[in-house]
């Protein structure tokens, strides 16, 4: 686009409202017919849409025509007033930095996978005599031999469980290996062979970690008539002892697959997707296989608009899904997808190995299909059951506090400190989906004037702060001090409530005052005598102190609101007190980064003797040049 056409572009927008068809055509007029990315935007340039083309000058022409739309499509059309794209070498390329982009921008009118957070792995490590096996979440930096992925944290805590008592590997860290005089505890429970103080030879060991990386590759079958053929022969040779160490492997092989469940005969590696939708929700139920045993599931529920189907869901699932993650070789679906063979083609891409997507309609493959839509129906019928539940304690909640309307995003507050030191706010994030985790907040109390241990002074920074932060945003997105409610970031909150009494009601009343705020609701919940939890009271501007039925559900819900931000302060107050414990002076001067600061530790010992050391013996430390050694003394001794 030329100059003179974005200019053009600018005075449309400027002078009020947007046609978005005859915005959208403008930029047709330009648009290659090349692969690409294309991003449709509103009137705060926030992204709406994220999409992918074969042929962008064609797709995007599609949205010019005036009628033809789903709601969902029109509405975006008519919010649209810029657009951006991005052409790429093929439509592969295109998919994967549609996905990259969808992620990162979270547009409000696609389909949005909320949970993406990584996979923990079992890794057999080598980087020693005797490898270790442990559970492993992130970079595969460690050398060794990585299993999964599993599905949560506490299937690799079984799987591990069961590695100790059929294979006796050591889990313990490489110091404590090297430490040991005598076998520990877990020798004496026979949960390790105590290869540390020589209980069993380096080729046993090594005969130890090959079948316990058989049963991991899923050859537990073989692996298990091998032990039995050798308990047989121990219990003929009257080796009663070892063949009954062989039976206790036996019978650990034999629990983990009564845990597992189904454990499919013709699937090796695969990873089972299914999809239900019911009232404009989806739950998308994840099966992980591998090595023919099944290595746990886990449930998302994607964001998106009612108006999709379930196909469309899938498909923008998969792709966010695999955007960070290794797939398997067969990736089972329970729909057929429109774009299967280009998302085949870009995981395929991505693994650097063949990937085969698959929609079953019959045969074993089928029936883990069913297994999963069945399991995905009842965590969307639970998701919905406990929506509904949120929903009345919000408007219990909109009743007690006679707000207008349920409140859709509560922001709850408390302070943490011990007589002053290690001083932190914290805030919490809750609404009708529950705790929004990934929105807590901690802030650093930094104002020098407060009086450390003053709770309103903390809170009164801590509310300044967070407030004066959003009401930038709100000028940014408006281009004007003036700004309306409809400006209100969508991380704005309906509801604020503070772990305290009318001594920080007025506080925060004061600063709500000075920053100009007057659409949020505040509540004061303050404990009741001796601290008794259901005599609580509750203080609201205007309004005099009142309590809540002990036996109301309501009540129960503010307090698990308070006590949760009560634990996330304290646990972030503590981390933080833990972190100034380990801190060493050497961490403040200028210069003296990780490998100096080994350096010096190495040579005298501690930090004390460091700032105790001479010029000389400072400069004796290798790596420590004239100018370093100058600066560190002179830390210490306070010299200009």
């Amino acid at each position: 686009m030329t100059d003179q056409e974005t200019d053009q572009q600018d005075e449309e927008v400027d002078n009020g409202p947007v046609d978005g068809p005859s915005v959208i055509r403008n930029f047709v007029r330009t648009l290659p017919g090349k692969p690409g990315v294309y991003r449709m935007l509103d009137a705060r340039s926030e992204v709406l849409y994220v999409g992918k083309a074969r042929n962008l000058k064609k797709r995007v022409q599609s949205y010019t025509k005036t009628g033809g739309h789903t709601n969902r499509i029109a509405r975006m059309i008519s919010l649209t007033v810029d657009m951006e794209f991005i052409t790429t070498k093929s439509e592969v390329e295109a998919l994967l930095l549609e996905t990259n982009m969808i992620k990162k921008m979270k547009p409000r009118f696609n389909v949005l996978m909320r949970d993406d957070k990584s996979f923990p792995y079992i890794v057999m490590r080598r980087d020693h005599d005797y490898p270790q096996v442990q559970k492993h979440r992130g970079a595969r930096s460690i050398k060794g031999d990585y299993f999964g992925p599993f599905a949560s944290a506490g299937s690799v805590n079984r799987t591990l469980n069961t590695l100790q008592r059929a294979f006796l590997l050591r889990t313990c860290s490489d110091s404590v290996f090297d430490a040991r005089s005598r076998p520990c505890l877990l020798h004496q429970i026979k949960r390790c062979s105590a290869p540390c103080t020589g209980e069993i030879s380096k080729a046993d060991y090594e005969a130890l970690v090959a079948d316990a990386s058989a049963f991991l590759n899923g050859k537990d079958s073989h692996l298990k008539q091998e032990l039995s053929a050798r308990m047989e022969e121990a219990a003929t040779a009257l080796d009663f002892e070892h063949a009954a160490v062989y039976r206790d492997r036996i019978s650990a092989l034999s629990h983990i697959h009564l845990q597992q469940g189904i454990n499919p005969a013709t699937v090796n590696d695969a990873d089972v997707i299914a999809a239900w939708q019911e009232s404009g929700q989806t739950c998308v139920q994840v099966f992980f296989y591998r090595g023919g045993s099944n290595w746990g599931n886990r449930a998302y529920f994607p964001r998106h608009e009612k108006s999709y189907e379930t196909e469309d869901v899938l498909a923008a699932f998969v792709a966010q899904f695999y955007d960070n993650k290794m797939p398997a070789k067969s990736v089972i679906l329970s729909h057929k997808l429109a774009d299967a063979d280009l998302i085949e083609e870009a995981l395929t891409l991505k693994a650097d190995h063949k990937i085969t997507l698959l929609t079953p309609q019959k045969g074993e493959k089928r029936a883990l299909i069913d297994h999963a839509l069945t399991n995905a129906e009842e965590a969307l019928g639970r998701r919905m059951a406990e929506s509904a539940s949120q929903r009345r304690l919000l408007e219990g909640v909109a009743n007690a506090f006679d707000l207008d309307a349920p409140p859709q995003r509560i922001e709850v507050y408390d302070n943490s400190h011990i007589q002053g030191t290690n001083a932190l706010g914290g805030m919490i994030v809750a609404g009708p989906e529950g705790f929004l985790k990934n929105q807590y907040r901690k802030f650093n109390i930094k104002d020098k004037e407060t009086t450390p241990g003053d709770d309103y002074g903390m809170m009164r920074e801590v509310l300044t702060r967070r407030f004066s932060r959003l009401l930038k945003e709100m000028e940014k997105t408006s281009g004007t001090e003036d700004v309306q409610a409809e400006d209100k970031p969508a991380n704005w909150p309906d509801l604020v409530l503070i772990d305290g009494g009318q001594g920080q009601l007025s506080v925060v009343e004061d600063v709500f005052v000075e920053l100009g705020i007057d659409t949020v609701a505040l509540v004061c919940i303050s404990k009741g005598p001796d601290r008794d939890a259901g005599l609580e009271k509750f203080h609201m501007p205007g309004r005099a102190p009142f309590m809540i039925d002990p036996k109301s559900p309501v009540l129960y819900y503010l307090q698990r609101l308070r006590d949760e931000a009560h634990r996330f302060a304290i646990g972030s107050h503590r981390a933080k007190r833990k972190k100034a414990m380990n801190a060493s002076p050497l961490d403040s001067i200028s210069g003296v980064g990780g490998k100096r600061k080994r350096a010096l530790l190495n040579h005298f010992g501690s930090a004390r003797a460091v700032s105790n050391a001479a010029l000389g013996d400072l400069v004796a430390v290798e790596g420590i040049s004239d100018s370093i050694a100058r600066r560190i003394y002179d830390y210490f001794r306070e010299e200009p």
